[in-house]
């Protein structure tokens, strides 16, 4: 089967011990608590598109930005398309955090991550995101995004 692969991003910003997540308030993954992110447009870098992505979602621009992890997710209804996502991590940021349209700031404390509100995922990679190592992964949903398969290596 052909595959194919749109490229994604996710930026959090990580400022021990706490990290920022925002309430994702429509579109896809509503009702949860994620990074800031969507996806690559023609003609911007991914780096780019991960620092456009969390201005438009929570009004505020990333410094100290680096890709930490590459994750892909294939849902069994979408057999053969593969969101790949960029993970990018930041340590600090100018201008006032902002409510959007799409996404609600919000800051926890490392040890009340809202796991039960989050992808199922991000229970296996985020550990390594806060502990700051980087990481590639492979997760496979199906019915009611649950996790039938998946590989997670740190690198």
């Amino acid at each position: 089967m052909e595959q194919i692969k749109q490229p994604y991003t996710l930026c959090l910003v990580h400022q021990h011990p706490r990290v920022l997540l925002g309430y994702k308030k429509r579109g896809f993954g509503a009702g949860r608590w994620n990074g800031f992110g969507g996806k690559v447009k023609d003609g911007e870098t991914i780096e780019e598109a991960a620092r456009r992505e969390i201005l438009e979602e929570a009004g505020i621009r990333v410094n100290g930005i680096q890709e930490i992890g590459n994750l892909e997710f294939e849902f069994q209804k979408e057999p053969g398309f593969i969101h790949e996502v960029h993970v990018f991590k930041s340590d600090g940021f100018e201008g006032d955090l902002i409510e959007t349209e799409e996404m609600k700031p919000k800051w926890f404390h490392i040890d009340e991550v809202p796991f039960s509100y989050m992808w199922p995922d991000d229970k296996y990679w985020f550990p390594l995101f806060l502990g700051g190592k980087s990481f590639s992964g492979r997760f496979l949903f199906g019915e009611d995004d649950k996790i039938l398969d998946w590989k997670l290596k740190e690198i």
